[in-house]
């Protein structure tokens, strides 16, 4: 009885890398999808960008419900979060129908590059970053900015690539303020650390810095 109990739960647990690696699979078919034109290709590359966004709420959701404290997740969840945003933006750049400008893909990406890189930092350092609730923000206004540059044709009233546009822009000024914000929390709390050895910094993650953490324990965020 005990060795199902745990067998289930060990299944359960694997549940959010599951749909960790969902996510991974779908950015090359997103990729290849991409290389077409028309508008049926592109409402299929957009909703497969949809489910992909899904994935990620849900192994949130079920880390946290099973309180999962998994390597794997931790390296797994934000890695295929950053390259499926990455690959969408890269493989918009040169079409015809719905580019974005070349340099708000570099500000974005570059962004991301720079916080991740610091985020390392703080961690060999010791600093612990704990997820704000306000995180999810930025993650939304990306997911509707991608879903509506994806779309890009107007239906009816709608203009997508317009809304998508918006969108991005916003997302854009969030995630410049919230790497600044890290930025000067990061310096001061290493400076604050080296002026009292021994003791460990603890610094809230910035707003809108990504979904909510995947559970306390597991560093998913």
């Amino acid at each position: 009885m005990s060795e199902a109990r745990g067998s289930g739960k060990g299944r359960r647990a694997q549940i959010p890398n599951i749909l960790s690696l969902c996510r991974v699979f779908i950015i090359p078919i997103l990729v290849v999808l991409l290389l077409f034109p028309g508008r049926g290709v592109r409402a299929l590359a957009a909703a497969l960008f949809v489910l992909a966004s899904i994935t990620d709420y849900l192994d949130g959701y079920l880390a946290r419900k099973y309180k999962v404290v998994s390597s794997m997740g931790t390296f797994l969840d934000p890695m295929a979060d950053k390259v499926l945003v990455m690959a969408v933006l890269v493989m918009l750049l040169p079409l015809k129908e719905g580019s974005v400008p070349a340099w708000m893909v570099v500000v974005i990406l570059g962004r991301e590059i720079i916080i991740s890189g610091l985020r390392s930092a703080a961690s060999a350092r010791g600093v612990v970053i704990q997820a704000a609730e306000l995180g999810k923000f930025k993650t939304i206004l990306q997911i509707f900015a991608l879903t509506g540059l994806l779309l890009h044709y107007r239906y009816l009233f709608l203009d997508f690539h317009l809304g998508g546009m918006y969108f991005l822009w916003a997302a854009m000024i969030l995630g410049v303020w919230s790497g600044v914000d890290y930025f000067l929390k990061f310096w001061a709390l290493v400076a604050k650390e080296q002026a009292e050895p021994g003791r460990q910094a603890v610094m809230p993650r910035p707003p809108c810095e990504g979904m909510p953490a995947r559970t306390d324990s597991t560093g998913r965020s």
